[in-house]
């Protein structure tokens, strides 16, 4: 009794000892990789540098090196259970396991705290400020320049801007994105968020749900970001119209001014563009964490752009390109995510514009019929195709 307790008031005081300010720390454990005691234990513990991986790596167990029986850490087989934890983590180990897969050849992937750590820091923080921020800017847009009205007198007559294919293939798009938003964000911030206020059961439910959601919309999203590039991608190309209309600001921050387009101005093609490529990108990633270890995307990513130099240039040295399938999941994870956030973004300005930003904008995608006014001010080219093919129209068929 009195050896355990000499031995846990030991263990008290060796583990207050490195707290102490001002307290000798021995420079041999900090120095020698070598050390391996309880004083470099506590010093782990304690968040200190201690040894290096190259060396802690060659620490598996060999009976030649073991430490006596008789010291506090010594073993009686040549190797302890940090000897063998050891072996693990550096995939020294001589074991086999049942599991069969992409990642069977990794039983510890230890670096995966650095992903957990952005995920819930940087990530949460500047992707939740990217859309509190967008949101801010648009309400005091609404509060400056106010609804964007037609300037015209209305004439009562419509033109038929989208037909019901295309108004489809953009409520699918539109729809899915908006659960696919929803629901990541569920999965992001709902343990910090949601947790507090209904309790760990009733998230729960939430989070199965919202998990089993996400991955099924998501193919509707797919699906619908494949017919609206087909069915818009020619009107979308660049063209010199564009350079007068971003000039001006497309009109948005002055009364009476309209720059002449086609049926989609320079501001529309890059909502576009930003939903192709963006939504590819989410796509592509979003694919490789629905079948997990099947689609490693950055390990040959990184080798590319080392070729270019470009991450030695910006300060980020050279990129790994040996990724074990555990890493390539989390690169895959946080690139879903920032890329979503930036659409996320993106969207929220184009659903302003197509709702209380402007004047007869929904109805594009409404009825697929807006007013005749509103067309011209807004895509005025566009309003003369329409109306020299509806002339040749008539004049090509025979009167009665």
């Amino acid at each position: 009794m009195l050896r355990l307790i000499a031995t846990c008031l030991f263990c008290i005081i060796a583990a207050a000892a490195p707290a102490q300010e001002g307290a000798p720390v021995d420079s041999t454990v900090l120095t020698n990789p070598a050390v391996s005691g309880l004083e470099d234990i506590l010093r782990r513990q304690a968040e200190l540098k201690t040894a290096d991986d190259a060396e802690r790596a060659t620490q598996i167990g060999d009976p030649a090196v073991a430490s006596p029986e008789t010291d506090q850490l010594g073993t009686l087989g040549g190797a302890s259970d940090a000897d063998l934890w050891r072996a693990y983590r550096f995939n020294a180990a001589d074991i086999d396991t049942q599991v069969r897969g992409p990642a069977n050849t990794t039983l510890i992937q230890d670096s995966g705290m650095w992903w957990l750590e952005f995920r819930d820091g940087p990530l949460a923080t500047y992707g939740g400020w990217l859309l509190a921020g967008t949101l801010g800017l648009l309400a005091l847009f609404y509060l400056l320049r106010g609804r964007v009205r037609i300037d015209g007198e209305k004439t009562g007559r419509t033109v038929t801007r989208f037909k019901a294919f295309e108004r489809f293939g953009h409520w699918l798009l539109a729809g899915s994105f908006l659960v696919l938003g929803i629901t990541g964000l569920i999965s992001l911030f709902g343990r910090k968020v949601m947790i507090p206020l209904f309790g760990h059961d009733s998230f729960s439910i939430l989070a199965i749900a919202s998990k089993w959601v996400h991955n099924n919309i998501s193919w509707a999203f797919m699906i619908a970001l494949v017919m609206i590039f087909f069915m818009w991608v020619l009107e979308n190309i660049p063209n010199r119209l564009d350079l007068k209309w971003i000039a001006v600001g497309g009109g948005l921050f002055k009364k009476g001014v309209h720059p002449p387009a086609k049926k989609f101005n320079a501001g529309q093609k890059v909502i576009f563009w930003s939903v192709i490529v963006l939504g590819a990108s989410i796509s592509v990633s979003g694919l490789a964490l629905l079948f997990p270890f099947e689609l490693p995307l950055f390990g040959k990513t990184f080798g590319l752009l080392n070729a270019t130099g470009l991450p030695e240039l910006v300060g980020l040295g050279v990129l790994p390109t040996e990724l074990t399938p555990h890493a390539e999941m989390q690169f895959s994870q946080l690139w879903h995510a920032i890329v979503s956030f930036v659409l996320m973004a993106i969207i929220l300005a184009h659903i302003y514009i197509g709702s209380v930003g402007m004047e007869g904008a929904f109805d594009a995608m409404g009825s697929g019929e807006v007013e005749e006014q509103w067309a011209r001010e807004h895509h005025s080219l566009w309003v003369d195709e329409v109306k020299a093919k509806e002339t040749s129209s008539r004049s090509a068929t025979p009167a009665e």
